[in-house]
Order: structure tokens, then C-alpha cells, then sequence
């Protein structure tokens, strides 16, 4: 029955029917007809955005609408006619968003069917503390020192020789009022709030002549900073905007926001990327 739930749109004026999402679906949801890319079944489309990012003209978007309800098992029915790499493909992106129930759901038509899985695929030990099948990279469980029980053997900089850089207050999106006066004519850096605690050089690199906003894709209310940001573009003019956002599939939702919001605005703001990886190295 239909409910409402999240699911893809796609925008006819901006979509120039490249395909460069549809490789990123491997549910097979998108397809190229009459010059544009389409969304064909509501049934295969599972709502994470894995396609979004992949858009060069920011045609894709995340929406909540009324849907028809997605069906992992009509899904699996044509993945398993295309291989198992788009097997393999399929179970990675449902374990790289974080989509544990479809994943489960994955594996057990697989089970049914007497199809062998992907060796990543097979149920994992549970020990010491129980592991879920699935997980978003975002929230993966990591130690970057190399050990937890070695010290960090980098040298400590005296944050007095390393002052701060931040010219505003407050710098989270919700708490910053539209009219703030700082934003009129500023070059903004719209950051993802896990960039500035990953990346050792933030303030120096990053922050240093901007004004800072920060926000989350994933856990805050995208639509509602969606129609902040366009109204802080459309009133203040921003001289430039640099989004900053970490290597994990959800941070890439922030880039698109961003861009959507300059394009709302009518305004012609000039835009920049950083994506900074999770050790802390800028990649892009």
C-alpha cells in the first residue's frame, strides 16, 4: 500500500540524460528513456541517494512523497539475472548506507535461491561485542592511531603558537540567523560537523577568512536547511561558498544541498569542494 517514505526525483530541466547515476543504481530503478534519465518503478527505488551524488548537473535530489512501498525481493529478481558483481554491487550499497533490514532481507532471498554470496557478504563472528551485518561508513567503528594501546607518536603543537580562525558566532546553521550581518558579501565555508575534528589543518586551511557555518546531511532536518540556505543566499550574497564534507556516502548529501540552495536563490555565487578523508587528508 502506498505510504509516504523517502525516494528519488529527478529534475527534467537540469537532467541532460548522461547516465552517470545509473551505474550507481544497481537496483535497477533508473533508466536513460527519451534523452532523461527516469525513475521507472517506485518499487525498486530504496530512498538513500547512492545516484545523487553522481549527478554533474544536480538534477538528483532525495524526496518524501507518497510511494509505492520498496520491494527488495523484486529487487533481487532482476539483480541476480545481471551477475554477481551487480549482485556484490548491491549488497555493498545497502551496507554503505546503513540499510541493515534490506541487506538481511538481500541475503536471505539469496539463501532461498541457492546463490552463492559474495565472500564480504557471509554472516560475521560476533565477538567480542555482536557486529550488525551492515553499518554506514559514517558511523563505523575505527582506530586511526594504529593501535589503541600505542601513544600517538606525533608531536603536539602549543595551541598558542596555532590561533583559531573563526570570525562568527554561533556557527551551527540552525542557531545562525538569516539576516546575521557577518554573512552579507562573506566567503562562506559550509562544513559537514565531523570535518573540523578529522582535519588537523581546519582552522588554518579552511576556516581562515571565512565564515563558518557547519551542519550535518544525516542526522539534521535537510529540507528545513535547504530553505535556510536560500534564503541566507537570496538576502545576503555570499562573495563565494567552499562546502566542506567527509569521504562517507552520507557527508556527499551537504554538496548537494548547498548547490541546490545557490541555484534556488537565483543568485550566481561562485562554488567550491573540499572533501576531506577520514584520517584527516584532504582528497579533493
Amino acid at each position: 500500500m502506498p505510504s509516504k517514505r523517502k525516494i528519488i526525483h529527478i529534475d527534467d530541466e537540469k537532467c541532460t540524460g548522461c547516465g552517470q547515476c545509473i551505474p550507481n543504481c544497481p537496483e535497477g530503478a533508473l533508466q536513460v528513456i527519451d534523452g532523461k534519465v527516469r525513475l521507472v518503478s517506485d518499487l525498486f527505488c530504496d530512498g538513500l541517494g547512492a545516484c545523487v551524488g553522481n549527478c554533474p548537473e544536480g538534477a538528483m535530489t532525495v524526496e518524501e512523497r507518497v510511494a509505492e512501498p520498496y520491494d527488495e525481493a523484486r529487487v533481487m529478481e532482476n539483480i541476480v539475472k545481471a551477475g554477481p558483481n551487480t549482485i556484490a554491487a548491491h549488497l555493498k550499497h545497502l551496507q554503505d548506507h546503513g540499510a541493515c533490514d534490506y541487506y538481511n532481507e538481500a541475503l536471505a532471498y539469496l539463501k532461498q535461491h541457492n546463490i552463492s554470496l559474495p565472500s564480504e557478504a557471509k554472516p560475521r563472528t560476533p565477538n567480542p561485542e555482536p557486529q550488525l551485518a551492515c553499518g554506514c561508513p559514517g558511523s563505523a567503528v575505527r582506530d586511526l592511531s594504529g593501535s589503541s594501546l600505542t601513544p600517538d607518536p606525533r608531536p603536539l603543537t602549543p595551541s598558542s603558537s596555532r590561533p583559531a580562525r573563526l570570525r562568527n558566532w554561533p556557527i551551527q546553521l540552525t542557531l545562525i540567523p538569516v539576516t546575521a550581518p557577518y554573512l552579507k558579501g562573506a566567503d562562506l565555508l559550509i562544513s559537514a560537523d565531523c570535518v573540523g575534528s578529522s582535519h588537523p589543518n581546519f582552522h588554518d586551511e579552511l576556516v581562515k577568512g571565512r565564515v563558518l557555518i557547519i551542519a550535518c546531511p544525516k542526522l539534521d532536518d535537510a529540507e528545513a536547511y535547504l530553505e535556510k540556505l536560500t534564503r541566507m543566499f537570496t538576502e545576503s550574497t555570499p562573495k563565494s561558498v567552499t562546502c566542506a564534507h567527509m569521504t562517507v556516502p552520507c557527508c556527499f548529501g551537504l554538496v548537494q544541498m548547498v548547490k541546490q540552495a545557490i541555484t534556488d536563490s537565483g543568485k550566481t555565487i561562485p562554488f567550491a569542494e573540499v572533501t576531506i578523508d577520514v584520517d584527516g587528508k584532504k582528497v579533493k
